[in-house]
């Protein structure tokens, strides 16, 4: 979900978000070699190399943002390069699994404007995957009978049974991505980004309104 947004992301010092990890680095940063000191990790993860450089240029500089947002697209970058494997064998894509996905979760038909807005995607990006899976018989779409301009789109029972069959083993590649973090860890983490999420929705939206 929400690849356009990762797409834009910037890593922490200007580069691109997309940027691959330096050859021979572990790319989950060196959490690995400090042990399970949390300190540790923060002072060696590549972003904590960008802000160190920036302070030594600009002594005052608040960096304090930088240290939340950079590790945020930092993250958001090496997940959009990590391979989701149970995703890969099926011939997916994770924007593709996302819509797949949002017409699983709720239950109902929707039109191609409401998946763009459940996966955070272009209507453009959402078009294009639609027709391919609608080609891989995925999808079915069903005209509107007071609109000929508007598309109702829903899961084929081969749809269906693909998402049910891939959510398992998905969620638990996404489990061993997330294994450096105990449970309470993970917990206190969904936690903060909910609450970041929901002030960023609210406040982004109003200006975008």
């Amino acid at each position: 979900m929400g690849e356009d947004l990762a797409d834009r992301a910037q890593a922490a010092g200007g580069g691109p978000a997309g940027e691959a990890p330096e050859p021979g680095r572990d790319p989950a940063g060196d959490a690995s070699a400090v042990g399970g000191d949390p300190v540790g990790r923060r002072q060696g993860d590549t972003v904590a190399a960008v802000v160190r450089q920036w302070q030594a240029v600009h002594p005052g500089l608040d960096t304090g943002p930088m240290e939340i947002i950079g590790r945020i697209n930092r993250c958001a970058a090496l997940l959009q390069q990590a391979e989701d494997a149970p995703l890969r064998r099926a011939g997916l894509s994770r924007p593709e699994f996302d819509l797949l996905g949002a017409l699983r979760r709720t239950g109902h038909e929707l039109t191609p404007g409401e998946l763009a807005r459940e996966t955070f995607s272009s209507g453009a990006a959402v078009t294009k995957r639609l027709k391919q899976l609608t080609e891989r018989g995925l999808v079915e779409r069903r005209g509107d009978t007071r609109d000929r301009r508007v598309a109702h789109l829903r899961l084929t029972d081969a749809g269906r049974e693909l998402v049910d069959g891939i959510l398992p083993a998905q969620l638990a590649y996404e489990t061993a991505v997330l294994s450096g973090l105990d449970g309470p860890e993970q917990g206190e983490l969904a936690a903060l980004l909910g609450e970041l999420l929901a002030q960023l929705e609210g406040r982004l939206g109003a200006l975008r309104s």
